[in-house]
C-alpha cells in the first residue's frame, strides 16, 4: 500500500528526521519526495532508519558526488527542498556557500538543499558524521546561513523601524527565528565539546 503525506519542515532538520524515523517505526519506508510530498510504501516496522542533512552549501557537482558516495556505501538517497519555490528560472545568491554553490538556480542546487539518507536498520545508531571534528564542522556550516538571515533581517528591521514603515514586526520575527536556530546549533556544539572532553578523561 502506498501512503502519501504532505508536510513542510523548512529548516527544522531534526523534526523532519524524527518524523521519518517514526514513520519507519510504524512500518512505512520512504520511496519518493516532492515539494511537500513524502510518499511511502509498507515495510517491516523499524526496518529502516533516516538521517536528514543540509547540503545547501555545496556546489551541484559536490552535492552529486556526495550523494553518489553515500549510494556506494549502500544508502538510499533523496534530494529535498528546504524552501517552497515553484517558479522556474529563479536564481539565488548564497554568500555562505562554497565557491561553486554561491549562485543557485533550479539547474543547480535550488530546491535540492537537503539529503534524506536511508539505511536498513542494523541495530546501531545512524549517524552520517561520526568524528568530533566532522560533527563540529557540520554544525558550523549549518550556522552560516542562519548568521546571514539574522544579520539581514535585523538590518531590515532597524531600517523599517527608523523609517516608520509597516512590517517592522515581520522582520523582527524572522530575526528571532534565525537567532533561535543559532542558539540551538550553539547548544549542540557545546554538547559535542563536553562529550569530547569527557572521552579524553
Amino acid at each position: 500500500m502506498i501512503k502519501k503525506c504532505y508536510r513542510f519542515y523548512a529548516g527544522a532538520l531534526a523534526s523532519q528526521e524524527n518524523w521519518l524515523n517514526r514513520m519507519a517505526a510504524d512500518g512505512y519506508r520512504l520511496i519518493r519526495t516532492g515539494k511537500l510530498l513524502y510518499e511511502f510504501e509498507e515495510c517491516g516496522p523499524g526496518q529502516y532508519q533516516y538521517c536528514v542533512e543540509y547540503i545547501g552549501l555545496k556546489s551541484r557537482e559536490s552535492a552529486e558526488d556526495y550523494a553518489r558516495f553515500l549510494r556506494e556505501c549502500g544508502y538510499t538517497v533523496f534530494f529535498k527542498n528546504i524552501n517552497l519555490n515553484w517558479n522556474t528560472g529563479k536564481v539565488v545568491y548564497r554568500p555562505w556557500a562554497e565557491k561553486g554553490g554561491r549562485i543557485s538556480s533550479d539547474r543547480t542546487t535550488l530546491n535540492r538543499e537537503l539529503l534524506i539518507v536511508e539505511k536498513e536498520n542494523d541495530g546501531k545508531p545512524f549517524e552520517l558524521h561520526t568524528t568530533y571534528e566532522d560533527k563540529v564542522n557540520y554544525y558550523k556550516q549549518l550556522q552560516k546561513p542562519w548568521f546571514f538571515v539574522f544579520f539581514m533581517t535585523a538590518v531590515m528591521g532597524v531600517i523599517f523601524r527608523f523609517c516608520s514603515l509597516a512590517g517592522f514586526w515581520v522582520w523582527l520575527v524572522f530575526a528571532a527565528v534565525a537567532a533561535l536556530e543559532l542558539i540551538v546549533s550553539q547548544i549542540e556544539l557545546r554538547k559535542l565539546k563536553k562529550q569530547a572532553q569527557s572521552k579524553e578523561w
